[in-house]
């Protein structure tokens, strides 16, 4: 058809670009005559590209997927600072096109580029999120599938996996069983990537269905599969984040505009509830990363027509920017000896829901904890010393983009020589395979549902 040989045009790299075409014009327009600013950036070592202008933002490319595969994924980072990562500003991510035959959330970002930087100092909402978030797209996970979609299509096509015929959404570590699959070289880049910036709040985003979905994607009894669903110990945080969403996006709250699949209440489903999947990146970023995600279906066709993408931007607009706000939420802060040393790779964790591979200080000490409103212990635990507890309370209305601000400062002298300068990983083991069934918080709850949904109507 005339119009998708149209929307293949729109979509499709040029050669040079190594599979992402440049940001709209108007994105590059708001630079001006910046000397040295080029779109697409200029090949180099696939890491840093020159910034300009107002020094907004700057390219980079995952270095390991390079050197593996002689192209770049890239990432777009928009931020006052976007070179390098400062003290209480919290990292967040939005990652498209993991499935190569599914564009919607591609050409969405390449919009929420245009959208930013074109916004940034007219605009009082984006200007207070660039001034206070460091804001990372990576509008294509896997430029070789979507370069091998030779026939568009809503359903499938042969692009979905990489050039390798591997599923990426199905490639990473699981917690709940073995994974026993070759690493793809996209993968692996992902989560080197992963290891290198304190990533606090993701979503990524996928087509064919029209859904919010929320981790955990696989499970055990342990995590209540036995009541149709596997869910973490920050439940009520990604449930929130998932209506957060799809609540502002007008077609994915009615929960059944596919009219080939099946209804999602409000838009948002528990990734096990809809179909259980081993392998997923939403579960790895949340249990090996530190890092809250969600998985963002978009579109009930995966490969739309041309004239239906401003539908789309104007559908998801505001979702995209409310959800990049959320990564203000719960409390932060930094972690200090007695001498008012930072002290890394210290646990910081909430009494009550404590995470399998336990959550820990970067190395500046910081650390960043997704929570509603409430009261609630944060237990701090460092190597040789027995646990320091905190109450902290966070208040209803939001702290005006920034998560609660508190730091904790320990009546004692950290042994810095003792504590690792980086971060020590969990085993990449499946954590869950041993853990038997538990108690009433992996049962679905009408209480917890229902405070979620006040959360949301009253922000």
């Amino acid at each position: 058809m005339e119009g998708t040989r149209a929307a293949r045009a729109r979509f499709a790299p040029t050669p040079e670009e190594n599979g992402l075409r440049p940001p709209l014009a108007g994105a590059a327009a708001a630079f001006g005559s910046c000397a040295g600013f080029r779109l697409p950036p200029p090949e180099g070592d696939g890491r840093v590209f020159e910034e300009c202008g107002p020094k907004l933002q700057f390219y980079h490319s995952l270095t390991q997927y390079w050197e593996i595969c002689e192209r770049n994924l890239w990432v777009l980072v928009v931020g006052r600072f976007p070179k390098e990562h400062r003290i209480g500003i919290p990292e967040f991510k939005y990652v498209a096109n993991m499935h190569g035959d599914e564009t919607v959330g591609r050409e969405l970002l390449l919009h929420l580029i245009e959208h930013l930087v074109t916004n940034d100092g007219k605009d009082v909402e984006i200007t207070n999120l660039i001034n206070s978030t460091r804001i990372h797209l990576m509008p294509s996970m896997n430029p070789d599938g979507f370069e091998a979609v030779v026939k568009p299509d809503c359903f499938y096509s042969n692009g979905r996996e990489n050039s390798n015929y591997y599923d990426l959404n199905r490639n990473f570590p699981d917690a709940f069983e073995l994974n026993n699959v070759s690493r793809q070289p996209e993968t692996a880049a992902v989560m080197e990537w992963l290891k290198t910036e304190t990533f606090v709040l993701s979503a990524n985003l996928h087509g064919g269905a029209l859904v919010a979905s929320y981790p955990f994607d696989n499970g055990v009894p342990a995590t209540g599969t036995l009541y149709s669903r596997s869910v973490t110990p920050d439940d009520d945080v990604f449930q929130y984040l998932a209506h957060t969403y799809a609540s502002r996006n007008p077609t994915m709250k009615k929960g059944d505009q596919c009219k080939t699949k099946m209804n999602f209440p409000n838009g948002i489903t528990n990734g096990y509830s809809w179909y259980p999947l081993k392998g997923g990146m939403q579960d790895y970023n949340y249990i090996w990363a530190q890092c809250f995600e969600i998985t963002l279906e978009l579109s009930c066709c995966k490969y739309p027509h041309e004239e239906k993408l401003p539908f789309f931007w104007n559908k998801n607009k505001a979702s995209l920017i409310e959800y990049i706000k959320q990564v203000h939420l719960g409390v932060k802060g930094q972690v200090f000896d007695q001498n008012g040393n930072p002290l890394p790779n210290v646990i910081v964790e909430v009494q009550n829901r404590k995470h399998i591979c336990p959550y820990r200080t970067n190395k500046f000490g910081e650390y960043y904890l997704l929570l509603l409103p409430g009261s609630y212990i944060i237990n701090v635990t460092v190597p040789g010393h027995d646990p320091y507890l905190t109450k902290v309370v966070i208040p209803e209305k939001s702290q005006n983009f920034s998560a609660l601000k508190k730091d904790i400062l320990l009546p004692f002298r950290g042994q810095l020589d003792s504590i690792p300068v980086s971060n020590p990983s969990c085993s990449k083991i499946p954590l869950y395979s041993d853990l038997p069934s538990h108690s009433e918080a992996t049962k679905p709850g009408l209480f917890l549902f229902l405070v979620t949904v006040f959360h949301v109507f009253v922000k």
